[in-house]
């Protein structure tokens, strides 16, 4: 089975309704089956929100009330993994027959996460990954991945993993990803500039991989309505615009980008373009240089405490 079709969705969540953005959810993941897809690829944080614009009312320093109930409310969005909302994809999915990976806010503890889900057709929920290094004043309100969740997980046309938005631009991770022998790389973002196609395509290059990036188109009436934005109060106000791109194992865009609104966009993928890539440039094998540059790749869970027992 060399050739198969991939759909990236283009949309944003249901303002501060995390039920009913699953629902949505649902309801894209069907309508990528009926337009032939066998791998459906959605953005950064689409369940439980992309906070684009948000602050929490912190300073260097001090934090105050207010912020603190908007984190409190933002934390009530996030979803449990696994948990009920994994549970419903997972259905969905499998009502659909298809691969999905989609972006959540995950919480453990008191803590949320960056987190990309990867389901498979029989709706179970077969990994996910943490984002490693939230970028900026992501860091305000989620917490730090580590190895433990580079995540790439075996469909019938190779491997598929997901790097999230700035991830990409950590040479070292996508390094790691490539030594995976990832196909399919999935890499949802929150990043809508003109300069993001740029990075797929050289990422496509490099690691001679099929590249899927999502980006939701957000609006500010998308947003939650109890979290104050520093970006616009205009419920027209576009605060995400976009620009979800397929790109080949040779850098050529096969769908996209796309800054028009909310939309799906599909592909048909020749798998064994990933091997005649490969050709003449594989990162991680006969292209590299062990003897010269090393990758050492700490992938045990990072434990804040560990219990020993008799």
């Amino acid at each position: 089975m060399t050739k198969m079709t991939a759909c990236v969705v283009q949309a944003s969540p249901v303002a501060g309704d995390t039920i009913a953005t699953i629902a949505k959810a649902a309801g894209l993941i069907a309508e990528c089956a009926r337009k032939g897809a066998q791998l459906a690829v959605f953005p950064e944080a689409f369940i439980g929100g992309y906070p684009k614009g948000a602050s929490f009312d912190i300073r260097i320093g001090m934090r105050t009330p207010e912020g603190r109930e908007e984190f409190a409310q933002y934390y009530k969005c996030a979803v449990d993994v696994p948990g009920p909302a994994t549970k419903a994809l997972g259905e969905a999915v499998r009502e659909a027959g298809i691969f999905l990976t989609i972006g959540v806010i995950e919480r453990a503890g008191g803590t949320l996460y960056c987190t990309v889900l990867f389901f498979g057709p029989d709706g179970r929920l077969l990994g996910k990954h943490r984002k490693l290094m939230p970028t900026a004043a992501e860091r305000l309100c989620w917490g730090f991945g580590d190895g433990s969740t580079l995540t790439a997980v075996d469909t019938p046309w190779g491997k598929m993993g997901a790097v999230i938005c700035w991830e990409n631009y950590m040479p070292l991770l996508r390094m790691a990803m490539y030594d995976k022998g990832v196909s399919l790389y999935c890499a949802p973002t929150a990043d809508d500039r003109d300069s993001w196609a740029a990075t797929m395509r050289h990422v496509a290059l490099e690691g001679r991989c099929f590249v899927l990036s999502a980006c939701q188109y957000l609006t500010r009436a998308d947003f939650p309505s109890n979290m104050r934005n520093l970006i616009s109060d205009d419920d027209g106000q576009v605060l995400m615009r976009g620009g979800s791109v397929i790109i080949n194992p040779l850098g050529q865009i096969l769908a996209g980008p796309d800054f028009t609104g909310e939309t799906i966009l599909c592909a048909e993928l020749d798998m064994d373009d990933v091997v005649r890539g490969k050709f003449d440039f594989d990162v991680a094998g006969h292209y590299a240089r062990p003897d010269v540059f090393k990758l050492v790749v700490e992938e045990r869970p990072q434990l804040a405490v560990t219990r020993a027992a008799d």
